[in-house]
């Protein structure tokens, strides 16, 4: 065993269950749950896989995606979320800072069937803004047939081709209001709520639904009644919230590792998966790791507005001295790391030039120690999340996440649906791997005196 490993874990204090070092070691040797082999930890493992808790972690993605839901950057949803990250990393004792940056106006909507409570859709900019109208549902389909009168009635058009007129034809023919809605052929993944672009402006509110609530709607059957309402947010503000610790152990300082995820989602959308789950993998690594000896400075950053084109992972980074850039020695970004949907076995190693760097190597040798290594592939070239700017600014970083075996563009069918929930795409045990794998990848990074 390395010296390093035995100062680390001595440092630690590590006891587990009652158990001294060894027996604690001997214990760590059987089988992990959903791991092809047993493991073979080295001691310094020992204070995180035997104290990460991924029914923690659920604690925090109930709030994130049940209690607060959708996070839409900028706006008062992801507001909501960042003072919910911001006072848990502050209880554990971390120097948080929220670092604020403009986003781009937002266009939203909800929808509320008579008896069916109310669900988060997007809204066109090129109609009414601010408006609530309501009406009985008529679902004329892809508006091949459209009737002369629709005075009164909320008209539902599905799959209708961007910039179609049939959108200001309905208005035209009194509709109050117009649905939008979006039907993938069976086999592909479902289509997530949107913000529709139009031909011309109309004078009444326009939305944009995902494939689930036309699901939905034509389930009801029968006249629907239902009200619906617009929003413009304008003039907005988002956030990244970025929590640091020093090095504990004595000695010049060594830098910093970061672990990291995106808490906004998309529209309609509350993201348990992506990425509630990378956010409190975050949150749960902070706290096992908060006391642990280190070298280096651990640094947990939750980005705000990744669903916009990674801003606050870019505005980050741009703000960074070369000094401070120089100091990273790797980004650990988690985004979507607990799918629960049968074909994501393989937990993907993602970095920018399909190259290892200090964040890949870490943690497919934590996979090895861990048992895990038939479930880990990688690296591969993947971009598409935070650790992009990273990579550009010359930064060791790598996106790790669930997909298919075939490959990391094979997602589950519920991406960026309302349908991304605890319930219905979470998965307690892969959760638990990938806090195993990350926490142990992180704190050896963190150990190395250099």
């Amino acid at each position: 065993m390395r010296r390093r490993d035995v100062l680390m874990a001595a440092a630690a204090g590590v006891v587990v269950a009652g158990l001294n070092p060894g027996a604690a070691l001997a214990a760590a040797r059987e089988q992990r749950p959903g791991a092809s082999a047993a493991p073979d930890l080295a001691l310094a493992d020992l204070p995180v896989v035997s104290r990460v808790r991924a029914g923690e972690a659920l604690n925090h993605l109930r709030v994130l995606s049940e209690r607060i839901g959708q996070r839409i950057g900028g706006t008062t949803s992801e507001h909501r979320a960042r003072d919910y990250l911001a006072q848990v990393l502050t209880d554990l004792n971390y120097r948080v800072e929220l670092q604020p940056f403009p986003v781009a106006d937002k266009y939203l909507s909800t929808l509320t069937p008579a008896g069916a409570g109310t669900w988060d859709a997007g809204a066109s900019r090129f109609g009414a803004l601010d408006a609530t109208a309501s009406g009985v549902l008529v679902d004329l389909g892809a508006g091949t047939d459209l009737p002369a009168d629709l005075t009164g009635r909320v008209a539902l058009l599905v799959n209708v081709p961007t910039g179609s007129p049939i959108p200001a034809d309905l208005v035209a023919r009194g509709a109050a209001a117009v649905l939008l809605g979006r039907v993938n052929a069976a086999g592909a993944g479902k289509a997530g709520a949107f913000s529709p672009t139009l031909p011309t402006t109309v004078t009444v509110p326009v939305l944009g639904l995902a494939q689930v609530h036309v699901e939905r709607l034509r389930a009801l059957g029968g006249p629907v009644p239902l009200t619906v309402t617009t929003a413009l947010h304008a003039n907005l503000t988002s956030y990244n919230v970025i929590a640091e610790r020093p090095g504990l152990l004595p000695g010049r300082d060594t830098g910093v590792v970061m672990v990291t995820a995106h808490y906004d989602t998309v529209i309609g959308s509350p993201g348990a998966n992506d990425d509630g789950s990378g956010t409190v993998l975050a949150l749960e690594l902070a706290r096992v790791l908060r006391h642990l000896p280190t070298h280096k400075a651990l640094r947990f950053a939750l980005w705000g507005s990744e669903e916009q084109g990674l801003i606050g992972s870019r505005h980050y980074v741009d703000q960074l001295t070369d000094v401070e850039a120089a100091r990273i020695r790797g980004v650990f970004q988690n985004d979507m790391v607990a799918t629960s949907h049968g074909p994501a076995t393989a937990y993907w190693l993602l970095s920018v030039d399909g190259g290892n760097n200090s964040t890949t190597s870490q943690v497919a040798a934590a996979a090895g120690r861990l048992g895990y290594s038939s479930r880990v592939h990688g690296p591969v070239q993947r971009g598409s999340s935070d650790h992009v700017p990273f990579h550009e600014r010359g930064i060791a970083a790598a996106n790790f996440s669930w997909r298919g075996e075939g490959g990391p563009a094979e997602l589950e069918p519920l991406y960026h649906t309302p349908e991304d929930t605890i319930a219905a795409n979470v998965s307690q045990e892969r959760l638990q791997v990938s806090l195993e794998l990350i926490g142990s990848a992180a704190y050896r990074l963190a150990g190395t005196p250099r």
